[in-house]
């Protein structure tokens, strides 16, 4: 490879990373400001993530320009497609946990009862700050990573993800059962859940396109 093109490569990888680190920070954020009910944390998460959104539209230009000046080969091409669709992937969880905050905020606020789920609702949230761990310790040791072995950690997290979802659900049902009047703010709650539990599902679709980048074969992430 040319060295420019191998430093736009360096340069793409990097924000890359930041993203991925901004986003593990601001989720583990989310996990602090739920956890001790610190609504003014919650704020400081909002505005953290509106930068993810300018940063990746900066990054999808750099990699079509990248494509534009340096015609690469097929190996080189496969991997900024899926640069390219990894970022989309980030900037979607990223405004996933926007969301969550905002709503999280709100319920924390209301006056749901969501001390009975903190134990299950504090592991959804962990799982998709590991997963996202396990992504970005990954990317920055691309050279020496094990794709695969990441991709099955990951998996991993997005399974107890969704077995805790179902949990959380169960329960959040059992809380409406008690309390017609708040069932409408349970039925939210649950909603907001389901954007955390989200955000798991598209690590994994992050996971797959950094085995694509490596070796190759068909972009299987709408499945």
């Amino acid at each position: 490879m040319l060295p420019h093109y191998e430093n736009k490569i360096k340069e793409i990888r990097n924000t890359i990373i930041s993203s991925l680190n901004d986003i593990t920070n601001t989720s583990t954020l989310t996990l602090d400001a739920y956890r001790n009910r610190d609504y003014k944390k919650f704020d400081s998460i909002k505005e953290e993530l509106l930068q993810l959104q300018v940063n990746a539209n900066i990054l999808d230009n750099e990699i079509i320009k990248t494509f534009a000046l340096f015609g690469p080969e097929a190996q080189e091409l496969r991997m900024l497609v899926s640069y390219l669709k990894m970022n989309n992937e980030l900037v979607r969880i990223g405004v996933g946990v926007k969301k969550y905050a905002k709503r999280m905020q709100d319920h924390c606020r209301g006056e749901s009862n969501l001390e009975a789920l903190d134990s299950t609702i504090i592991l959804l949230h962990k799982s998709t700050i590991n997963a996202l761990a396990y992504i970005a310790k990954c990317f920055e040791r691309l050279d020496t990573c094990d794709v695969e072995d990441m991709y099955r950690k990951v998996m991993v997290e997005e399974s107890q993800s969704d077995d805790l979802f179902d949990i959380l659900e169960k329960d959040i049902l059992k809380q409406i059962t008690k309390g017609e009047d708040l069932s409408m703010e349970y039925v939210k709650v649950l909603g907001t859940l389901r954007k955390l539990e989200r955000c798991c599902d598209r690590t994994v679709n992050v996971a797959k396109l950094m085995v694509y980048a490596e070796n190759g074969g068909e972009i299987k992430i709408y499945e």
